[in-house]
């Protein structure tokens, strides 16, 4: 597998340098994977950002230590929830649809078919994907991280913390660089998603059954890389510092 994605990733990159990529087959991408994660991403980050203020909040407001929440749940979730939850939501929706549709055109010959006509399926089915995935998830990322800040502030206010005290909070603790990592890690979660799902959905067999089968690889082994790559990602950009 991990060949596999290392040759897509030449290809799609030597492809790009050469040809680019078709503007059309590109923002078709980006509307299909991106916008119409937007409700998925939407729910998760608005029901994470006001559980997450919940036990915060009643927590702190039983130690007098209200003045912490809105630092806390910034911090947690422009480093760790939102591109995190974002990237799990992004794989489940978009990563597997990307695996069904190439799985499915490679059992249906469709993918010989442009072989035969001397179309390249990596300019055509590869590229498109991943360079959408890349650009969008990022996007998702940053709405997502509004959308959970929102739901904490007014999960925290229900529960005894000062809206004012929340808000000084969140910019005193809170810092750009914050939601820079937070990005960055959304652009590798963007790429590990794209390319596992075109290259799980290039190497379907079997029919129906295989198409199936290559859509949850495609999932598990999106959820495992991001989870890994959180982790290399976090303690390299914690050196940073």
């Amino acid at each position: 597998m991990t060949g596999e994605a290392v040759l897509l990733t030449v290809g799609a990159a030597r492809t790009f340098l050469r040809q680019g990529v078709h503007p059309g087959d590109l923002v078709r991408q980006m509307a299909t994977i991106g916008v119409d994660s937007v409700w998925i991403v939407t729910i998760i980050a608005a029901a994470s950002g006001a559980v997450f203020a919940l036990y915060t909040a009643r927590l702190a407001t039983s130690i007098g230590a209200t003045m912490f929440v809105g630092g806390t749940l910034g911090y947690a979730y422009l480093n760790e929830l939102g591109p995190v939850l974002g990237g799990v939501a992004f794989a489940a929706r978009s990563g597997a649809a990307i695996a069904a549709e190439i799985g499915t055109m490679v059992v249906t010959e469709q993918v010989d078919a442009l072989r035969a006509m001397a179309v390249s399926p990596i300019r055509y089915l590869v590229l498109p994907r991943v360079l959408a995935a890349i650009l969008m998830l990022p996007a998702l990322t940053l709405f997502g991280d509004f959308v959970g800040l929102f739901s904490g502030y007014v999960s925290a206010v229900l529960n005894g913390v000062r809206g004012a005290d929340f808000l000084e909070s969140l910019f005193t603790y809170t810092r750009p660089d914050d939601l820079i990592n937070g990005l960055i890690k959304a652009v590798v979660f963007g790429y590990l998603v794209g390319i596992t799902a075109c290259q799980q959905g290039l190497r379907t067999r079997g029919g129906a059954t295989g198409v199936g089968h290559a859509t949850t690889r495609s999932v598990v082994l999106c959820v495992m890389l991001i989870s890994v790559a959180d982790l290399v990602i976090a303690v390299l950009l914690q050196g940073r510092r």
